[in-house]
């Protein structure tokens, strides 16, 4: 299988935002963001879900300011590519997770780049 490689036009909040800091409900903003990645994917959907990946998230972010990565885990997006049938489960034993983190004022989004692997 080739890479599946998915634009989503935009960022997902961070866990800062969501889970503590400003006016967010978590449980709210995971449904919301995660049934947005889930959209997104459908056009993607491989016939099986990959039962082994590695995913790599790329984030191009508006500006330089300083992000921590625990803040930018992927949890909406796993999720979301779970409920559109992309990858069979988020757990340690079904994906390995790379984060990246680039600016790109132009055009902020989020790129996830799912490669199976093979047993």
């Amino acid at each position: 299988m080739d890479k599946i490689v998915i634009v989503l036009p935009f960022l997902p909040p961070s866990l800062n935002r969501v889970a503590g800091r400003g006016p967010y409900n978590y449980r709210q903003a995971k449904e919301r963001f995660t049934e947005q990645v889930r959209l997104n994917c459908l056009n993607h959907r491989p016939q099986i879900p990959i039962d082994l990946a590695t995913v790599t998230i790329r984030y191009y972010f508006p500006d330089r300011r300083r992000r921590d990565p625990d803040n930018y885990s992927g949890k909406f997006l796993l999720d979301g590519l779970t409920k559109a049938g992309i990858i069979v489960d988020d757990s340690f034993n079904h994906i390995t997770l790379r984060l990246e983190a680039y600016c790109e004022p132009s055009r902020p989004r989020t790129e996830i780049e799912i490669e199976e692997v093979q047993k």
